[in-house]
């Protein structure tokens, strides 16, 4: 594959990813499908939710990055050294968005989700200053999962959208890591996209 199909495919793949990042991040403000955790700037959500990692990190910080990228597998004014040489740039960016979307996400998961207890007080019972998951991990027991009164099912709701996010940042943290790899190869051997373009009759003499 050269380097300009390889660019393709990276911005092709990025675009999903991206918006399963900010889908997940926007329906993370609304635990059980109620808006009213969202009033008052949102002091009843958990605070990795307003951090927006998926929102920013994992979804504007791509699909910028994602235009370019695919733009540089194309014939035109990306398609060539400088393009690629742009889209190293880019994809750094991705880097750093995507970094930042995975430690939302995973703090969102080992810290647990801000609820309402039994007592009647708001608080993240499965917060921990132990950083390191281990099997006495709320995240591993389930049964512990009913110590959230309010929102209905908030602990499941927020595992598996902060999952979701980490898992589709790690897949464009991979995928940007390639392009900053693609676009080295593509500054120093330029792109096919010339020779793609030729027709049989420019190599007839």
């Amino acid at each position: 594959m050269c380097t300009g199909k390889c660019s393709r495919v990276v911005g092709v793949g990025l675009w999903p990813l991206a918006l399963t990042c900010i889908i997940c991040n926007l329906l993370l403000c609304f635990p059980d499908w109620d808006t009213q955790y969202v009033q008052d700037g949102g002091r009843l959500l958990t605070p990795e939710v307003l951090y927006l990692g998926g929102l920013v990190g994992g979804g504007a910080m791509i699909l910028i990055p994602a235009i370019h990228i695919q733009a540089t597998g194309q014939q035109g004014c990306c398609g060539n050294r400088c393009g690629m040489f742009l889209s190293i740039l880019f994809a750094l960016v991705g880097v750093a968005g995507s970094v930042y979307a995975v430690s939302v996400s995973a703090l969102g998961l080992v810290n647990g989700p801000l609820c309402e207890v039994a007592n009647g007080n708001w608080e993240r019972p499965f917060h921990t200053t132990d950083e390191e998951l281990s099997e006495q991990s709320y995240l591993f027991n389930t049964s512990a999962w009913d110590a959230c009164v309010n929102p209905p099912g908030v602990v499941r709701f927020n595992v598996i959208l902060f999952s979701l996010v980490l898992a589709a940042a790690l897949l464009e943290l991979l995928l940007c890591g390639v392009q900053v790899l693609n676009g080295l190869f593509g500054c120093l051997c330029g792109t096919c996209n010339k020779k793609q373009a030729k027709s049989p009759t420019q190599t007839q003499y």
